[in-house]
């Protein structure tokens, strides 16, 4: 098994302000607004060069094994729901009416985490296999054996779909993973009946979902979980041999999470306020600083994604 980088360091020979770019969304961002930056280039020079920031390589790095993958899993495709084949790129049974029924709206939002060691390892060990990752986003590095399912359309992208309505048949996969992902879905149960049900018997599940994190994400964040809610979804399918909490999921994700966007959140002396404080002086009841201009100098933006919580009025028609 083998897999294909598609990040390089950026360096003054190969940079390309395409490349630079699309490799790093957040400056093509600050690009395109023209208020802080005015191209990547400039950004390189300023910061990339210090952050070791990368290009996005071409296409043609991975074509070739993208369409030996395609041909491989088209007998794993079900053959009662309508797709387009787009030749050597995707599958595509992201129709009107799924995008409609789950809320599934164009962007130019990128998302890109790499794999966790678990992960890896896991798809290394499935060399002969077939991994399915359910809400792959854009990936730095291509697997062979790894189906990068989406419902964007990136360049790492073998099939389009929604996760509540898998194009896959029964038993299909060696492995499936779904990282970070059932937090954005409209039916997370669904969604792991689906995944439950194009895993093989004997086929390993890897499932992280966020607890304590602000809102975020694309198309839109609909649910947090205890580990006793992500244990919910699976224990009717699948025998659950633990749930724990990773490094990457500890607390201090949390909370420096929360506290960075909070403060980025301020202006002026609300800001400076804000971050002169010290833990000793947050850990009161929140009635002692509803008052404070930390708390309401907050915009309506930000309190929905710091939000401890959401209140729903409504009437029956």
């Amino acid at each position: 098994m083998k897999s294909y980088l598609l990040t390089e360091p950026a360096t003054e020979e190969n940079f390309n302000e395409e490349a630079y770019l699309l490799a790093n969304p957040d400056v093509a961002q600050a690009v395109k607004e023209g208020i802080s930056l005015l191209s990547g280039r400039q950004h390189y020079e300023i910061f990339g060069k210090k952050e070791g920031r990368c290009i996005r390589l071409l296409y043609s790095v991975i074509s070739e094994v993208k369409q030996k993958k395609l041909e491989k899993i088209k007998a794993f495709l079900r053959d009662d729901m309508p797709y387009k084949y787009r030749s050597g790129q995707l599958y595509d049974f992201l129709t009107e009416d799924l995008m409609s029924i789950y809320d599934v709206i164009s962007t130019e939002a990128i998302s890109s985490n790499p794999y966790k060691n678990y992960v890896t390892e896991l798809i290394h060990q499935l060399d002969d296999g077939l991994v399915l990752d359910c809400g792959a986003g854009r990936r730095d590095e291509y697997f062979e054996n790894v189906v990068n399912f989406e419902i964007v359309d990136y360049d790492t992208t073998d099939v389009l779909g929604v996760n509540e309505k898998l194009p896959f048949i029964d038993n299909a996969f060696d492995a499936v993973i779904s990282l970070s992902v059932l937090e954005h879905v409209k039916d997370p149960f669904q969604c792991a009946k689906e995944m439950s049900r194009v895993l093989k018997p004997g086929g390993r599940l890897i499932c992280n979902a966020p607890f304590l994190v602000p809102y975020h994400g694309y198309p839109n964040h609909y649910y947090n979980m205890t580990g006793n809610g992500l244990e919910n979804l699976f224990s009717s399918y699948l025998a659950i041999d633990k749930v724990e909490v990773c490094e990457h999921d500890l607390p201090v994700w949390s909370i420096t999470w929360l506290l960075r966007n909070w403060a980025n959140g301020l202006q002026g002396e609300s800001k400076e306020e804000f971050l002169q404080l010290k833990i000793a002086d947050l850990i009161d009841t929140g009635d002692k600083y509803l008052n404070r201009s930390f708390v309401k100098e907050l915009s309506k933006e930000m309190n929905s994604e710091l939000a401890y919580g959401n209140t729903l009025f409504a009437h029956k028609k």
